[in-house]
């Protein structure tokens, strides 16, 4: 097997179809899904403004929901179903989404259960079960808890695209985005003081060269380079002080 990322290119653990970074991806998506609920719900209303003059009117009253909203909230299919006439929503709602990927995951885990001979039988689970219900939170966390496996599939790159369209459906609605941190250590390729880490990535990233720090790498480079930075600037305060 080639050990390289089916979504960013980048090498791989052995036996796995996604890297580091876009596992970690993948596990902050799962994570944030259930914050966005509260939104969702709440957005899920159209929102109802002071009545205006003129205008071109309205043939009929308006929906009493947000369909964009209750596409992602309510049933629906694992798949999305043929719209010949564009009239349809386009998107597979949350839940199904979920479920369906459960469902499939747990189609090619292994299970291990004695049968009543004693003999040690391994065969595919019969079916995923979330021990906190059937909610959308509850198959978040068991998708999340079963990524390490997941990523091993060949399939794994589906999934990673499907979760971040989900995702790029909700923010649209919630008006979220990940939010971003300045580091405050130079680059240690451009030195430039350009390295940024953002909520759902693994990487430490450089906007100035593109230059990748795990969190690790970037630990050991600041423990390295922040005493020498730190007596510099004291050096050049003493020295701007003594010339005032």
């Amino acid at each position: 097997m080639d050990n390289t990322c089916d979504i960013c290119h980048q090498h791989a653990p052995a036996g796995c179809y996604l890297c580091e970074g876009c596992a970690y991806r993948m596990h902050t998506w799962l994570r944030e899904i259930p914050r966005h609920l509260p939104l969702l719900r709440d957005s899920l209303r159209p929102d109802t403004g002071p009545a205006q003059r003129g205008g071109s009117g309205r043939a009929h009253s308006p929906l009493p929901v947000r369909i964009e909203v209750l596409d992602l909230l309510g049933p629906g299919h694992v798949v999305a179903l043929p719209d010949p006439h564009g009239d349809q929503s386009v998107g597979v709602p949350l839940a199904p989404l979920l479920y369906g990927w459960a469902r499939y995951l747990a189609a090619e885990l292994p299970s291990v259960r004695l049968d009543e001979h004693g003999t040690v039988r391994i065969e595919p689970c019969t079916g995923p079960v979330a021990r906190r219900g059937s909610s959308i939170t509850a198959w978040c966390s068991w998708l999340d808890a079963y990524l390490p496996y997941a990523a091993t599939r060949p399939w794994a790159a589906d999934m990673y695209e499907q979760l971040e369209a989900v995702l790029q459906r909700i923010r649209r609605i919630t008006h979220t985005a990940p939010r971003r941190h300045p580091k405050d250590a130079p680059c240690p390729s451009c030195s430039a003081f350009a390295l940024v880490a953002v909520d759902d990535e693994w990487h430490i990233s450089c906007q100035a060269c593109s230059v990748r720090l795990t969190p690790d790498e970037y630990a050991e480079h600041r423990a390295r380079i922040m005493p020498a930075l730190a007596a510099l600037a004291l050096r050049i305060g003493a020295q701007q002080a003594a010339a005032a």
